[in-house]
């Protein structure tokens, strides 16, 4: 599981320096525009995982760490992070 969270943010890592480098050189006419696209729409759903589990990220040590990583890797930050159990559980 380890190196398929590894290999994953290696590949988000890529993505994201070639939207930046799309920024700033823009592509041939279609795949630019789709690139720009496609990273908006990430940026929406990584917002949306921020949000979404904001209760375990406040429980850690950096949360504004753990959300700029989320923000960059999305999914596969968040596999690494160990679930919060409650304490209703633990005693049962």
């Amino acid at each position: 599981m380890r190196v398929f969270m590894g290999v994953g943010k290696v590949i988000a890592l890529l993505f994201w320096l070639v939207v930046i480098a799309n920024l700033f050189s823009p592509f041939a006419r279609p795949f630019g525009t789709l690139l720009n696209i496609a990273g908006a729409l990430v940026i929406l759903a990584h917002l949306f995982e921020i949000m979404l589990f904001n209760a375990r990220l406040r429980d850690r040590p950096s949360p504004w760490g753990d959300r700029l990583q989320l923000l960059l890797f999305g999914v596969f930050h968040l596999l690494g992070i160990p679930r919060h159990r409650r304490k209703e559980a633990r005693d049962a």
